[in-house]
């Protein structure tokens, strides 16, 4: 009996010894303010306050991306991540189907996590189009007599040469013309011989001689040509066709020596000093382009400078096989550096008609399938939220449905906030109501079965021949997955039919956090 007692104080006395040193330990942890999660110095300074306060029971640790794997003591992801300490209390403080995550504060900071303010912007954004420099139609000149003749001589005689308004184009013979100029001249002449006459006479005089005059003039002769022949008062064989502006030679058909019908088109001269840009603009984007919106064009001739103008026209027609509606933009030409047919790019900045909810497009994480954003609701608290997307520009995009203006959305490090919901089955749960959790967290992820194609232990990926995965609506194919860590490779290789389960790292980014071969009991990784 005194053996048996003396045992049992020994006994009673080495769990004192150790319960004391167990909270010497955990005492010592807290003051030095070190531990596995990094947790708050707010959690230190209560825990070092109050020593009377039970200590956090450490759970397990668990993967920063937010991969369906957790360990009994520290270590690092195949990225060098640490793993993240989970706490009695904190594993289940939100409810997994609220997908709602906890952060520590210094966590936060570790991840660089930014948040920013949803509110109302107007979404000023640029439709980007193809173009081609264009004659200004309103400035394009045909040359055609009036008169039938001959060529006696091309005064210009190239397309592209340069002229201007009152130049010689070609000396002209026309016997319809030498006979008007003789009428006037003999009407001139009679005018002059009846001055001493009565009214009556000169009356008729005058007007025979305006009539003849005004014929000339019908006939596009210049002022100093009908008053050279008044002061001469005898008609000229050939006169100098004169043009009537200024520009240049598009076309050309007059050929000396050449006869030439009433109406016949000569030559064809364009003014040059305005020109049309007409930009293509698409379907999509024709609603947002109105008159008077500014413009910017580039020139591939003149890569350096940028030419600014406004959008004069919207036209009514769309090209069905490009399904882009034309729209001119006028530009002022000095020194003729726009040629016609010079291929353009255009810009034109647009702004939405009100202004709209918006975030910045980093905020949103797209999967493909759905657009979600990471509400900050305050002390480390993060919920995801799906979103409605609306118009974007190269920052913002406009948010129809999901947040409210004035609520804070992460911008940086949502990716890492996103995985750790991921853990609680939150993004793959949304719109699953009813579905329940089964004790254990449930993966977000898809599985698959397939046969092994490739290795790649360096780059760190596999590749699989797989079969349809029905989560995914993917049919059958070959396709490359990386491995969530090194331990996954262990004994795979080409051939090897597997069962496998994978998760979205980030768009098109897929991982494999579990696989393990079709047959035989032995795991390829865990």
């Amino acid at each position: 009996m005194i053996r048996k007692h003396g045992k049992s104080l020994a006994a009673i006395a080495l769990v004192a010894l150790a319960t004391v040193g167990g909270y010497w330990a955990g005492s010592r942890s807290v003051l030095s303010g070190s531990t596995a999660d990094g947790a708050s110095s707010v959690d230190h300074s209560e825990n070092a306050a109050q020593p009377g306060k039970k200590p956090r029971k450490l759970l397990y640790y668990r993967n920063p991306m937010g991969l369906p794997d957790t360990s009994p003591t520290p270590k690092k992801d195949s990225m060098g991540m640490d793993y993240i300490a989970v706490y009695e209390g904190e594993d289940d403080a939100e409810p997994a189907s609220s997908g709602r995550v906890k952060i520590s504060p210094e966590k936060i900071q570790e991840m660089g996590v930014r948040t920013e303010t949803v509110q109302r912007r107007e979404l000023t954004r640029t439709v980007l189009s193809a173009g081609r420099v264009e004659p200004d139609e309103r400035r394009i000149f045909a040359i055609a007599p009036k008169f039938e003749g001959y060529v006696e001589r091309l005064r210009v005689n190239t397309t592209g040469q340069l002229v201007k308004k009152g130049e010689a184009l070609f000396d002209v013979y026309s016997p319809e013309l030498v006979s008007a100029q003789r009428e006037y001249s003999i009407a001139a002449q009679g005018l002059d011989a009846l001055k001493h006459a009565d009214d009556a006479a000169q009356s008729g005089m005058r007007q025979l001689t305006q009539a003849s005059l005004q014929r000339l003039r019908n006939w596009d002769i210049s002022e100093g040509q009908i008053r050279n022949l008044s002061g001469s008062g005898k008609e000229r064989r050939a006169l100098s066709y004169l043009s009537p502006v200024s520009g240049v030679v598009t076309e050309k058909k007059a050929v000396q020596g050449m006869r030439f019908m009433p109406g016949e088109t000569l030559y064809q001269i364009a003014d040059l000093s305005s020109v049309w840009i007409i930009a293509d603009v698409f379907e999509q984007d024709i609603a947002s382009v109105g008159t008077g919106a500014p413009a910017r064009i580039k020139i591939n001739a003149y890569p350096d400078k940028t030419f600014e103008g406004k959008v004069t026209y919207v036209y009514p027609t769309l090209n069905a096989a490009t399904r882009t509606v034309p729209v001119r933009i006028e530009l002022a030409n000095p020194g003729l550096q726009l040629k016609p047919a010079m291929f353009a790019s255009v810009e034109l900045p647009v702004a939405s008609a009100a202004a709209a909810l918006t975030v910045p497009l980093s905020a949103v994480i797209d999967s493909g399938t759905r657009q979600t954003v990471l509400v900050d609701l305050g002390k480390g608290r993060f919920e995801p939220r799906q979103v409605s997307l609306g118009a974007r520009n190269a920052d913002f995009v406009e948010i129809r449905d999901g947040v409210k203006e004035g609520e804070q959305v992460v911008v940086a490090a949502n990716f890492l906030i996103d995985a750790e919901s991921n853990l609680k089955a939150a993004l793959s749960g949304f719109g699953n109501a009813g579905q329940e959790a089964s004790g254990a967290t449930r993966s977000p992820g898809h599985k698959g079965e397939g046969k092994v194609d490739d290795l790649d232990v360096k780059a760190g990926a596999v590749s699989l021949e797989h079969k349809p995965i029905a989560s995914l609506n993917w049919p059958s194919m070959t396709m490359e997955f990386k491995l969530a860590n090194e331990s996954l490779f262990k004994d795979l290789k080409p051939g090897l039919e597997v069962k496998f389960e994978f998760v979205e790292r980030q768009p098109g980014e897929w991982v494999i956090t579990k696989i393990q071969p079709l047959t035989g009991s032995s795991h390829a990784g865990h």
